[in-house]
């Protein structure tokens, strides 16, 4: 049955300012020993950060097409808690911390029921055809500011 809602990708959503990306821990996520091969968290932390450009109506793929540019990782700050496992059911949130003409820099962490798997800080840059950096688009500063107020303030209302 074409358009059936299970023949869709699964889409993550957002809580208040953060966004929640589910993952399970496939044996192809694992080495030998079924712990979660450490370069593959960075591989849910960007499955998670598409998808929360997508769910805010940010269209990366158009967005390259036409020539307006793409967004590279330039720096990541990643630190493990724990190992994930396979079969673990993960959730990836990713909170916008703040926008700058050609950057954005994103707070992600990776949890298993509530609990730290991974933390990573992320700098992403908004790059020409040529791989200089450009502006971002406008309208994309925009949403990125109004993700960060309303993570920061979800933030600070969260109990200790």
């Amino acid at each position: 049955m074409a358009g059936h809602p299970l023949d869709r990708p699964y889409e993550g959503g957002f809580l208040g300012g953060v966004h929640h990306f589910a993952v399970r821990v496939y044996f192809e996520d694992t080495d030998v020993g079924g712990v979660v091969y450490h370069a593959n968290y960075l591989r849910f932390m960007e499955r998670a950060r598409s998808d929360m450009l997508a769910c805010v109506g940010i269209d990366q793929r158009a967005a390259h097409e036409a020539g307006e540019g793409v967004y590279a990782v330039t720096h990541v700050d990643l630190r493990f808690v724990r190992p994930a496992r396979l079969g673990d059911a993960l959730v990836i949130e990713s909170r916008v911390l703040r926008s700058r003409g050609a950057s954005c820099a994103i707070h992600q962490r990776v949890r298993r029921d509530g609990e730290e798997i991974a933390v990573a800080d992320v700098t992403v840059a908004f790059l020409s055809p040529d791989g200089r950096p450009r502006r971002q688009p406008k309208p994309w500063v925009g949403i990125f500011d109004d993700l960060a107020r309303a993570s920061n303030h979800q933030e600070e209302s969260s109990p200790a």
